[in-house]
Formats: structure tokens, sequence, C-alpha cells
């Protein structure tokens, strides 16, 4: 009895047990990995950030195969636009913060650029982090906004192309929601 319960045993130990330690798969990789032929230099296919003229430049060389490709192998469109131009200390989206030394006026407003018809910033306040942040919507039509926390004005800058092309600017009948400042007299802005 006690020899059929660690004959038992045995059996269900060596079944679980995987016979072979290392897959085969990765065999079967390294004899293919010998027969990859070494790849050109991909640097001759990039090109720099001066050089991009259009959509077409953005798309990179990809990887050799067999290989791992790095991020500015496989990446493409504004990725590609900004990695190259970080490579030439060009900072493509200006990411830097607003600036909070001071507190923007009707007549000196802090600026912020946008390429955009519409574009958000988010005010904590003067002095800095005085409050929690607030977001301001601004765009071209109503391009000034003040914080309603610290009474910040903020002006967007439209750096985008003057014309965008596609002819219509009514956005399709959308009027701008109503505020108490549509009411507010004239003389008193």
């Amino acid at each position: 009895m006690f020899l059929q319960r660690s004959a038992l045993a045995v059996a269900r130990r060596a079944a679980v047990s995987p016979v072979a330690r290392r897959t085969f798969a990765v065999s079967a990789i390294r004899r293919d990995a010998k027969n990859v032929e070494p790849h050109a230099s991909i640097d001759q296919k990039i090109k720099s950030f001066n050089d991009i003229k259009s959509e077409a430049d953005l798309v990179g060389p990809g990887a050799a195969p067999g290989t791992v490709p790095t991020d500015l192998e496989q990446s493409t469109g504004l990725e590609r636009l900004e990695i190259l131009g970080k490579m030439e200390g060009v900072d493509i989206f200006d990411m830097r913060p607003l600036d909070a030394s001071r507190k923007g006026t009707i007549d000196n407003p802090i600026l912020v650029k946008s390429a955009g018809d519409e574009q958000y910033a988010g005010c904590t306040g003067y002095p800095a982090d005085s409050h929690i942040v607030t977001w301001l919507g601004m765009s071209r039509e109503r391009p000034m906004e003040r914080c309603p926390e610290c009474g910040s004005v903020y002006k967007m800058e439209y750096v985008g192309p003057q014309d965008d092309g596609h002819g219509h600017h009514d956005h399709h009948g959308y009027e701008e929601p109503k505020t108490f400042a549509n009411y507010v007299k004239p003389e008193y802005w």
C-alpha cells in the first residue's frame, strides 16, 4: 500500500514537471538570426528637421528585419516631427509654462500661442498656486478670457495659417451661448 501511494506521487510530479526546460522557439529565432543581412545605415535615410517639407517626409524608414525599432525609426507624423526637432534643439510644441510672474490685465494680458481655432489655458492664480487650476477656453472669435478666481486676463495669439482652406467659418449655424457679459453696456467694456 505504501509503495502504491509513493508510485502515484512520483507519477504526478513527473507529469507536471516539464521535460524540456528551454523552449524550441528561442532556438529557431537564434538560428534564423544568423541569416539576417546587416541592414544599411539607417542614418542615411533619416531626414533632418530642416529637410522636412511635406507630410510624406514624416514617415520613418523602419527597423532592419530581426531588430527592434527605436522611437526615431518607427515614429510618424507629429511624433516624428517632435523627435527630429528635439534632436536639433527645437521645441516644436513650446511646452514651457505660461508667464506666472505677473497678473494679466486687459491692457497687458498673458499671451497664449495657438495654432488651432481654440486653445485652453489653466490658471493657477497670482501669485502662482494661489487657487486650484481653473481652465479657460479661448477661440479666434473670442480671444480674451478672465479667470473668475483671481481676475488674471489671458489672450490667445493665433500663430497658425490665416486661411485654413475649408471655406466655411460659420460652424454650420453654431452660435456662441450668451452670457452675462453680452448684456453689459459697451461703455463699461
